[in-house]
């Protein structure tokens, strides 16, 4: 198994929290990034957003009782707790503006899958067999998993455990990860909250790109 480098992931963790802070003001400011005229957009967000909603608000409701508290048992600690604290409200609050800025987005070319700013490639439609909807739980709650049958490898790029769409490939093909190019793989599952909407989409799209069409 090949060693992280510690400057490879200090900078990974640099370019995540800038991009972090870079979605928050696009979501606050309502600019979302650029999209080419007629693509559109497939939200993920639906299923994480109670749980961050959770954690946002305990944490701004621990934040002021936290402060309290150490303002009468650990004062010289209260403003390093404090800035910690809504250091890591506003975190939370970006890591919710990084996955509803950045859907899924379906090209003219293909379908961009993205899970917040990190993951971010296109699968071409020349290169879709076949999109089904099927809701599957995965063992891990990493957002990109890659799993191995018979068959070859599969990617999952998945929300809160889950996948809801399966995208079979004409034949295997390496996609964009944010640790490098995958391996050759199969098959893409990925979330979408309306996994009807996406395959419609999708198959309008297989059928104009299908082999043979406007030749």
């Amino acid at each position: 198994m090949r060693e992280r480098n510690p400057i490879a992931l200090l900078r990974a963790a640099i370019v995540y929290e800038i991009g972090m802070w870079r979605s928050l003001y696009r979501w606050l400011l309502r600019r979302p990034p650029t999209r080419e005229p007629g693509a559109e957009v497939f939200s993920y967000v639906g299923v994480v957003k109670p749980i961050l909603i959770a954690f946002i608000v305990l944490s701004a409701v621990e934040i002021p009782i936290f402060d309290v508290i150490l303002a009468h048992t650990l004062p010289s600690a209260r403003k390093i707790v404090l800035v910690l604290g809504i250091w890591g409200l506003l975190w939370m609050i970006g890591l919710l503006a990084s996955l509803r800025m950045h859907p899924h987005v379906a090209e003219a070319a293909g379908l961009r899958v993205r899970n917040g700013f990190s993951v971010d490639f296109l699968v071409p439609w020349t290169a879709i067999a076949t999109a089904g909807a099927r809701y599957r739980s995965l063992p891990s709650s990493r957002a990109v998993q890659v799993e191995r049958d018979e068959s070859g490898a599969i990617l999952s790029v998945a929300a809160a455990k889950q996948t809801s769409v399966d995208l079979v490939l004409r034949e295997p093909i390496s996609v964009r990860l944010p640790k490098g190019p995958s391996e050759p793989v199969r098959e893409i599952r990925l979330y979408a909250d309306d996994p009807a909407a996406l395959i419609s989409h999708a198959r309008r799209q297989l059928a104009a790109h299908a082999p043979g069409v406007g030749a």
